[in-house]
């Protein structure tokens, strides 16, 4: 079920994002999606927040909207802390690594909209509906967290329809599978799919403002984007070693120790 919905999910917003770049082609820069706020707002933004508002009808008619909005069923530990802790300071270094003189206000407005768009989406279908069928069919927390962040970080493979190189979008399956470990753990340990959410709107405009685009590598050019571009390493890491120290399992509707 679990694979179903984000195989429906990924084929809907294709789909959409289809329609709307063709209807508003002449407001979208091929060669240069960020080049402009309405391009960024019409090519990016739009078809994922069409595709939210979707998995939001889903949730509610599945009658989930409680469960995953409210507070989570199982606390998280101290070690938890360390996901959302090299999330915020990699955003930190997004920001401070960016060359502001090169975009401009509605550029930068626009992509703040797209975060925003891309944060309630992916979060709920991804930390939202996945992880609670998984919690609803009994599997334990490390498969409930590791399956979750595969299949957020299979939904970038439908980048490669975008054009993407092939090496770019193996090193983002990569990163994503790391970054929604973080987000596991930052919604264990916060007790609430909101916070996942916020940091996860704020992570992808900071990332493109201080790369520059959508496929480009964050460089090593100041001291900030240097600083981002090793708390990324470390984050990448500690994704992968973050597997295999969940214990837990949901038990019904009781909350289960986690370790």
């Amino acid at each position: 079920m679990a694979i179903g919905l984000i195989v429906a999910y990924l084929v809907f917003y294709l789909l959409v994002g289809w329609l709307i770049t063709t209807i508003f082609a002449g407001e979208i820069d091929t060669d240069n999606v960020l080049s402009s706020a309405p391009s960024i707002l019409f090519a990016m933004a739009l078809p994922i927040a069409v595709g939210a508002i979707a998995l939001l009808i889903v949730t509610v008619r599945l009658g989930l909207l409680g469960k995953i909005f409210g507070p989570q069923p199982i606390r998280g530990r101290g070690w938890m802390w360390i996901g959302p802790v090299l999330v915020v300071a990699a955003i930190i270094a997004h920001l401070t690594g960016t060359d502001w003189r090169s975009w401009t206000g509605g550029q930068i407005a626009a992509m703040f909209v797209l975060g925003a768009c891309v944060g309630i989406a992916e979060e709920l279908a991804t930390r939202g509906l996945v992880v609670q069928i998984l919690r609803d069919a009994r599997h334990s927390e490390k498969f409930v967290a590791a399956i979750s962040s595969l299949m957020f970080a299979l939904m970038h493979t439908v980048n490669l329809i975008s054009g993407m190189e092939l090496t770019t979008v193996g090193a983002t399956v990569i990163y994503t599978f790391a970054f929604g470990m973080c987000m596991y753990l930052t919604m264990r340990v916060t007790g609430t799919i909101w916070a996942a959410i916020v940091l996860h709107a704020l992570t992808d405009p900071t990332t493109f403002l201080s790369s520059g685009g959508v496929d480009t590598t964050v460089g090593t050019s100041n001291s900030g984007s240097a600083i981002a571009a090793l708390i990324t390493i470390v984050l990448v890491v500690f994704g992968f070693v973050a597997v295999f120290l969940v214990r837990g399992k949901v038990e019904a509707a009781q909350s289960a120790p986690a370790a």
